[in-house]
């Protein structure tokens, strides 16, 4: 019997950040709000439901308006997980938090954001990446 395999190639359309800190996730939405005049909303947690290893439950933010979408998100799952690795991005598990910013080119450009964000006392390293080039990109496409 033949068995086919579906390929699906994600693009992926927004700037992604990541950041070193070791505040609580609340307590990073309070700074960042305050720092960037933002307004940051705490969702539902995000579920990643891997069919053999149990689930994942990352924290989500978010600050939307017409022209502008930021999500902040726990990189590190808040559930315990039999995986050797319970990250929303593995690639870059070295990151506490990532930052994904949609339709940022207007009041926050990326350079302006990554400034903001290396200037904040609760983050202790800030890093850009091309989100395209992680191995596990549709792990952040909501």
């Amino acid at each position: 019997m033949k068995t086919f395999t579906l390929d699906v190639e994600y693009e992926c359309d927004f700037a992604l950040f990541g950041l070193v800190s070791s505040t609580h996730d609340y307590t990073l939405a309070w700074t960042l709000n305050r720092a960037l005049r933002l307004r940051f909303v705490k969702q539902p947690e995000l579920l990643l439901n891997l069919l053999s290893h149990g689930r994942l439950v990352f924290t989500h933010y978010l600050h939307a308006t017409e022209s502008l979408t930021l999500r902040l998100l726990r990189n590190r799952s808040i559930s315990p997980s039999s995986l050797k690795k319970p990250y929303l991005a593995p690639d870059i598990k070295e990151y506490d938090y990532l930052l994904a910013v949609s339709n940022g080119s207007g009041h926050l450009a990326d350079d302006e954001i990554l400034q903001c964000l290396t200037a904040l006392d609760a983050v202790q390293y800030a890093c850009q990446f091309d989100p395209n080039s992680l191995k596990y990109k549709e792990n952040l496409i909501m």
